[in-house]
This record gives C-alpha cells, structure tokens and sequence, in this order.
C-alpha cells in the first residue's frame, strides 16, 4: 500500500517557539489516521503544514505522491475547526459555489448535492440562508461542501466537535462512508473513543514531538497490561487504601485502575475490603494512554507557578 501523505524531518518555528520539531510520519492510502494531542500540541499546525497553508522550515511533505502544492490542491479536502460559511448565501447556493472552485462540472453538481443532502438528514434546507440552520446543520453543510469534488484526502479538524450524539453519528457515518469510497482519511480529535472505534492508525504529538504512531493494538501493547476495570460496593474510597494502586480512573459506576503489582495480590487485597462486582484485566485505553504522557509533571507546575 502507498502513502498519501509522508512527512520527514519537518520542523515549523513561530519566532523561538517550535511548533513542530522533527516530525516524520506516513499515511497509508485509503487509511483513517487519527491525530491527537492536547491543546497547543502541534496538532493544528501539522494539519496546516500538509494543506500547504504554512510551510515547514525544515524538511520535506509529500501529498499524494506530490510535493508540488498545485499538484494536489484539488484533490484534498480541508475542514477546519474554525467553522465559516457565507451566511447570506443559500446552501445550494454555497454547495454550488464550493463544487465549482474545486473544478466539479456544473451537470454533476446538483445530483451531488441531493445525495449528500439526503445522506446527512438535511431535507428542505438547500433554498435557507446558512444563517438560519442550527450550530448541528451548519457543520453538516460544511462537510458537504467538503466532499462533493471527491477528494482523495480528506482532512478533518475536530469535525465532531460541538455536535450532539444524533449529528454525531450522521457525520461518523458519513466519513465512514468516504473511507469506502476510497479517500484518505485524516481527523483529530479531543475524543479517545473515536479515536479508538474509527482509526486504522492513531498518532500522537505532544511538545510538538511525535511520541505515539501505529494502531491501537500496538500502542495498548506498548504501554503494557497493567490495567484492570472493576466495579465495587466501596468505589473509589476503597481504592486508595488497597496498596500497588498507580492511577484511578473513575467513570462513576466504574473505575479503571493502573497497577504497579500483581493483579490477583490487587484482588486479594480488594475483596478483603469490600464486594467486587466486576473485575476485569485489560489493555490500558486510549485515554488512559493519553492522560499518561500529556499529564503535567511536578517540573511543568513549577515552570508555570
């Protein structure tokens, strides 16, 4: 399988901060990667830097084969998360618009535009002004006008941002729908059981270093077996009393605990304490993982105190 997108070496400063410092990583064709990291990462920056909105000051970017910026711009699709949509236009109107600017032939336009219509449970909108709909529709409308020119890399900045669990899934369902078409697919997010349920691969940058790459089996892998889910009579309070306890991570009616000891020492222990309902040993999930390498250190709170 090729790569629609290799970056080597890439390093992008704002005056003596850098954004991005080394960065190299390949995405598969016909792939969805998912991009992750905290707040001021590097994460939007790199998406930028593989649009060719910024330019690296070091190293190399290949688009689909290319690296020539005119050579693929009409082949890759942006969304950002800085929604922005002309709100006096119509949405056929800004649908049509889009289409035409990506070089879509005006006879295929419209046909396209009702398929998406009906597949985003958008009836009865095409002829409103973008400033009526709702927060749900106008993100919607923007995906659309995303993917009418079939693009073959389609990259998505927290698409499912602000969205209820009913828009959710109609967009999760859509990009599926992209994937199985054939287009590339890269998103970030702030949401690990997306990341989880919808990526071939998850990539990490923290500090605007790479720091996790591959598929969730091998991430889970590397960080090891050390987790267990349980469900008690005493909750969380008993925890922190039972000895070889790392990490608590409480979902209310159920924890997830990282150990430091043997699991069944763990149960012994607990089960002497209080009634276990559920226990369960598993990999470590990708919020966990995540929370493990972005939680600020005593060095970080020192740095900002």
């Amino acid at each position: 399988m090729t790569d629609a997108i290799i970056l080597r070496g890439v390093t992008k400063r704002f005056g003596p901060v850098a954004a991005v410092t080394d960065l190299s990583l390949a995405v598969p064709t016909g792939s969805i990667y998912g991009f992750i990291g905290p707040n001021g990462s590097g994460k939007t920056t790199s998406l930028r830097m593989i649009m060719h909105i910024i330019l690296p000051d070091e190293g190399e970017i290949e688009v689909l084969g290319s690296r020539n910026t005119a050579a693929a711009r009409d082949q890759v699709s942006y969304l950002p998360e800085e929604r922005g949509l002309y709100k006096k236009m119509t949405v056929r109107r800004l649908l049509r618009y889009y289409a035409q600017l990506k070089g879509c032939r005006l006879p295929d336009i419209d046909p396209a535009i009702d398929d998406w219509m009906a597949r985003m449970e958008l009836p009865g909108v095409l002829d409103r002004a973008i400033e009526t709909l709702s927060k749900g529709m106008s993100q919607k409308v923007q995906f659309v006008s995303a993917v009418l020119s079939k693009p073959s890399l389609l990259i998505l900045d927290e698409p499912f941002s602000g969205l209820d669990p009913v828009n959710a899934h109609v967009l999760k369902e859509a990009v599926l729908e992209m994937r199985r078409r054939g287009t590339t697919i890269v998103f970030s997010t702030h949401d690990m059981a997306t990341a989880e349920n919808m990526c071939d691969r998850i990539f990490m940058i923290f500090k605007g270093h790479k720091v996790l790459d591959g598929t969730l089996h091998d991430i889970q892998e590397q960080y090891g077996a050390d987790t267990v889910r349980i469900r008690t009579a005493g909750g969380t309070t008993v925890l922190h009393e039972v000895s070889g306890v790392e990490a608590v991570n409480d979902f209310g009616q159920m924890q997830e605990v990282r150990l430091n000891t043997d699991p069944q020492a763990f149960l012994r222990e607990l089960s002497a304490r209080t009634s276990v309902y559920h226990f369960e040993l598993t990999r470590p999930s990708l919020h966990d993982i995540f929370v493990r390498i972005a939680k600020p250190t005593e060095e970080d709170a020192g740095a900002v105190a």
